[in-house]
């Protein structure tokens, strides 16, 4: 367990050094287990981010000339050295986002399985030769980095959201900019430390941190800013994507979701509501992938929600940092407030309380492992992405009633599906409406799988083999030996 003096203080990446904001403003950072400050992170304004576009635009000039191969091998040094300080790392992320500091080291090793996958698709960027029609001409498709690269990410998964928008930058040759998320600075610093610790020249990799909404405005409409990567709420992005397109950038979009979960009679019920029970409170429930409306065959929902909140009940709430803590604190007091409101609201609006519902004591942002059941269309949580601890389970009757259900939001990031049977894991797979599905298991979010969504949920991917396209461009070529 790391003491809350070890927690940094964080400052900027610009040009390859650690350093202050040019006005020596700070923001404070706050322990969502305690409520107390445990340190700062530097406040860049404009002349920081001058600073930091003038140092991408030098960094890429000199990357976009180093080889596929060198920069494979960077990556893969900086991956062993990230790897190599997951355990000291894991609880500066618990200290900052509160989550189990099992779950903690465990997003600081899947960074480093992130780094090393993309470190090998670099090398895979390949062009191709398209026939020629007259005798003596080539024909070449060449892929070149697109640019210097935006990057906003949130404070969810601060390790995570970072690690796979800056490995598909370097990777393809372009430099960055990531806008840090404030309230959990320190992780993504380690990991961008890692980069620089590796041999990444300066200028490739640039860390800022500030007000969200003056950093954004600002970079998008930059000209030395060639492409957007953006996770984060539906609102905030579709504000964003605007201003990019505006500007004729290139964007990459992984929005809100609201996870529906289609349980069918003839599932494994033990097996199913302990996989979403686990899934449900991972990260308290902070999880844009997260399942939400469960809907379960009548057949079956008494004794699905029976098991569920019993699995539920077996969560342990704590402080992330103390031993056998499953599920740590709401990030912040924004999301308890949230969550208490939709809870609320669905209540009133008729749905049955099964477990959970309350705020834990005055210190800290702890909330009940939640479940709610009977949860009327109409309530805010049905049509809201809760973002919290908060799973409502409902009944339903057929098939074209659950798809229905499934696809009724503007949401399409994440789905679930139980069934034995194949016709209906290959009909779920056909009508459901949504970037991804997993069936009769937890299969998202590896490295080399899509990670993306549909409809208000975004568009584009940030894992697999499509995943580093939108960083390059395809340049085609054409000559005659005359």
């Amino acid at each position: 367990m790391a003491p809350q003096s070890a927690y940094p203080e964080v400052l900027l990446l610009i040009d390859g050094a650690w350093c202050p904001a040019a006005s020596g403003k700070t923001l404070p950072v706050v322990n969502p287990a305690s409520g107390e400050p445990i340190g700062s992170v530097a406040h860049a304004e404009r002349p920081d981010l001058d600073r930091a576009l003038e140092a991408a635009q030098k960094g890429f000039a000199t990357w976009r000339k180093t080889s596929a191969f060198e920069r494979y091998k960077t990556m893969r040094k900086a991956a062993e050295i990230f790897r190599a300080r997951a355990d000291a790392v894991a609880p500066l992320l618990t200290l900052e986002q509160g989550k189990p500091v099992a779950e903690a080291r465990q997003e600081a090793l899947a960074a480093a399985d992130v780094i090393d996958w993309f470190a090998e698709e670099g090398r895979r960027a390949y062009g191709r030769v398209i026939p020629a029609r007259s005798a003596g001409v080539y024909q070449l498709v060449v892929k070149e980095p697109v640019g210097p690269v935006a990057a906003f990410t949130p404070w969810n998964f601060p390790i995570n959201q970072v690690v796979r928008k800056l490995c598909a930058a370097v990777a393809t040759g372009c430099s960055i900019i990531v806008k840090g998320p404030e309230e959990t600075p320190a992780s993504p610093a380690e990991l961008v430390r890692a980069f620089v610790d590796a041999g990444v020249p300066p200028g490739v990799i640039n860390l800022v941190y500030g007000v969200p909404a003056e950093i954004s405005s600002y970079l998008i409409a930059h000209p030395i800013i060639r492409k957007i990567s953006f996770t984060g709420s539906t609102a905030v992005g579709k504000q964003l994507a605007a201003l990019a397109g505006a500007h004729m950038k290139r964007v990459t979009m992984e929005l809100g979701g609201h996870g529906a979960v289609l349980v069918f009679d003839d599932a494994d019920v033990d097996a199913a509501s302990r996989m979403l029970a686990a899934a449900k409170y991972r990260n308290a429930g902070q999880v844009c992938v997260s399942p939400t409306r469960f809907l379960v065959q009548e057949k079956v929902f008494d004794d699905f929600v029976g098991k569920f909140v019993m699995a539920a009940g077996k969560v342990k709430v704590g402080d992330g940092l103390q031993p056998g803590t499953t599920m740590g604190p709401l990030a912040n007091t924004r999301r308890v407030r949230a969550i208490e409101t939709l809870v609320d609201d669905a209540l009133k609006a008729g749905a049955e309380r099964k477990m959970g519902g309350s705020r834990i004591g005055e210190k800290g942002n702890f909330f009940e492992p939640t479940v709610l059941t009977r949860v009327p269309k109409q309530a805010r949580a049905m049509n809201e992405e809760p973002f919290g601890p908060l799973a409502m389970i409902n009944s339903f009757g057929s098939f074209d009633e659950a798809v229905g259900e499934a696809n009724r939001l503007p949401y399409g990031l994440a789905a679930y599906a139980f069934t034995r049977s194949a016709k209906t894991a290959t009909a779920v797979a056909a009508e459901v409406e949504t970037g991804m599905l997993t069936i009769n298991h937890l299969g998202l979010a590896l490295p080399e799988v899509p990670f993306g969504g549909v409809k208000d949920s975004g568009y584009g991917t940030e894992g697999g083999a499509d995943a580093i396209e939108p960083y390059l461009v395809a340049k085609f070529v054409t000559q005659s030996g005359i």
